[in-house]
């Protein structure tokens, strides 16, 4: 997304030749291919370990720390890969997205009419406010896990799911709010219901 709000806002003229399906393709399959390179290390230091108490798992779905937390051998090299790869690409991406927002407000600010630099802006925030939620839930749950030995379980269970719910359930609310005909049949509803 960041990369496409830098090429609509900084070369709008190039947008159709610059996001080709083709673009798009490679895009997508790198996504994969570092998601899968990510995880795969973590499964397979889960398969090393040595599980002797309950096979329950207290949380609502499968995460790798939960899991490792179930092994009566040592978790520490899972720890330490599991907070590493969650630093380095959840480290190397918010530095993308912050250089192409860097460049983004540099363009915005050299826009001659107030009213393009409002858009501008109005689109631009939806999105950073979806990001920032996203990477705040994110740390606070990888960190939590790690180095949260007196939090509740409960707690943690709660800000795994929100991290994982809580940004794409705002996408569409966030985006489609710009929607101007959205927005009517929203505001519509909340008059009617008072």
């Amino acid at each position: 997304m960041a990369f496409d709000r830098y090429v609509a806002i900084c070369a709008p003229l190039h947008y159709a030749t610059l996001f080709t399906g083709s673009l798009i393709s490679k895009v997508a399959l790198a996504l994969v291919f570092r998601s899968v390179a990510v995880v795969t290390p973590g499964v397979l230091l889960i398969l090393r370990l040595h599980f002797c108490r309950s096979n329950i798992i207290r949380h609502t779905y499968c995460e790798n720390m939960v899991i490792a937390k179930l092994a009566c051998n040592s978790i520490a090299l899972n720890s330490i890969y599991g907070l590493t790869a969650a630093l380095l690409t959840t480290g190397l991406d918010f530095v993308l997205i912050s250089l192409s927002y860097w460049v983004i407000l540099k363009t915005v600010f050299r826009l001659p009419s107030r009213e393009a630099q409002t858009k501008a802006f109005g689109t631009c925030g939806a999105h950073l406010c979806v990001i920032l939620i996203f990477y705040t839930l994110a740390f606070f749950s990888f960190f939590t896990h790690r180095f949260g030995k007196h939090v509740p379980r409960h707690t943690l269970i709660l800000l795994a799911n929100l991290y994982l719910l809580v940004p794409p359930t705002m996408n569409p609310i966030v985006y489609g709010a710009k929607t101007k005909q959205i927005r009517v049949k929203l505001l519509e509803l909340c008059n009617h219901s008072k």
